[in-house]
Parts: C-alpha cells; sequence; structure tokens
C-alpha cells in the first residue's frame, strides 16, 4: 500500500512532513484536525481528505479562502495525484506526495501520539515528550523582553538608537535653518545665494 504525505512548501513551517493516514482527514488550523495548520488564512475546519478507492480526494469545507489544487480553486471533490500543489488561501502550499517510509524525514507528530508512543512503565524517571517540531515564538516589535532559561532575551535596540539620532539631527538642523531665517544671517552664512 503506498503511503501519502503533504509536504509544506510556504506557510508557517516549510518544510515539514504532514503524512496522511486513515479513511478520512480535515485539515484545517484548530489542532483536533488531522494535518493542523496554525495561520490565520486557514479555517478552523478548512478541508477534507477521504481515502478512496488507494487514492485521496480532497474537498473545500467552505473555508473563506478558498483550496487550490494546481492554481484552480476548489468547487467540488478532487482526485489527487502525485505531485499536485495544494495552496490553502494564498500563502500556504503543500505538495501532494506518495512516499516510501524515509527514517530521516522531519514529520509533524500530534502530541497525543507521542505521549502515546511513550512506555507507561517507567516510574522512576520522569517522562519528557518532545513536539516533532517546534517553532520559536516570535516576540512583537517594541514588547518587553521574555524570560528565557538562563538570563533574558534581549530585543535589538540598533534599529531605535539609529531612529532616535536621524530625528535629532533634522530636528537639529530645522532650529538652525529657522534660526538663520529669523536672524537675517542668510547672506552672511550662505554668500553664494544670489540675491545678497
Amino acid at each position: 500500500m503506498a503511503q501519502f504525505q503533504f509536504v509544506m512548501r510556504s506557510g508557517p513551517t516549510p518544510g515539514v512532513t504532514f503524512p496522511l493516514e486513515g479513511d478520512q482527514l480535515t485539515i484545517g488550523r484548530d489542532s483536533t484536525n488531522g494535518v493542523a495548520i496554525n495561520d490565520a488564512e486557514v479555517s478552523r475546519k478548512h478541508a477534507r481528505l477521504m481515502f478512496q478507492g488507494g487514492k485521496y480526494v480532497l474537498e473545500d469545507l467552505g473555508s473563506t479562502n478558498g483550496t487550490f489544487v494546481n492554481g484552480q480553486r476548489l468547487s467540488g471533490p478532487v482526485v489527487l495525484k502525485s505531485g499536485d500543489v495544494v495552496s490553502l488561501g494564498e500563502q500556504i502550499v503543500l505538495m501532494y506526495d506518495a512516499i516510501s517510509a524515509d527514517a530521516g524525514a522531519t514529520v509533524a507528530v500530534s502530541r497525543k501520539a507521542v505521549q502515546a508512543a511513550i512506555p507507561a512503565a517507567q516510574p522512576s524517571a520522569p517522562q519528557y515528550a518532545a513536539p516533532a517540531y517546534s517553532q520559536p515564538a516570535s516576540t512583537p516589535y517594541g514588547a518587553a523582553p521574555q524570560q528565557v532559561q538562563g538570563g533574558t532575551k534581549k530585543s535589538n535596540t540598533t534599529p531605535i538608537i539609529i531612529g532616535a539620532g536621524v530625528l535629532l539631527f533634522l530636528c537639529l538642523c530645522a532650529g538652525f535653518l529657522f534660526w538663520v531665517d529669523a536672524t537675517y544671517r542668510w547672506c552672511i552664512l550662505f554668500p553664494f545665494i544670489s540675491g545678497c
């Protein structure tokens, strides 16, 4: 039996692989979906995959931004072929592919599946389930530094210092020109100006 997968080409986690398993999967922003993509362009329940006759059939579930296969917006169910490009809205692009198992591939796995795979009978050592892929949290520009293990996360103040310096320079120039104009010193300071 062939195995199928989506590989994210563009979106929040480029390069991540989503293995497709089961007779019916939903794609959407909600974490309960078989293929969960946390992006504002993706609806909570965006599309559905149904396994029929050895192939996956893709169907849009009335999503806001639409589901596209090879650039064509879906108006009904479409049978996917290996190499098809599936887009959710304009920014999320997934490559559909038939695969053979690759032990070195990056695979998106749900937290429940990771926790289920950890043996329950290990009372002596604490159990930690790490997600298969973790995206670094982004700090909005200008936000306060966050506490990180071993210290404080420093924000880059260089753009702020440069901006303040440019603003100060412009204010000084404007003040100087205002002073020259108010004290009628144009001809004294700038004798090359015509009319002096």
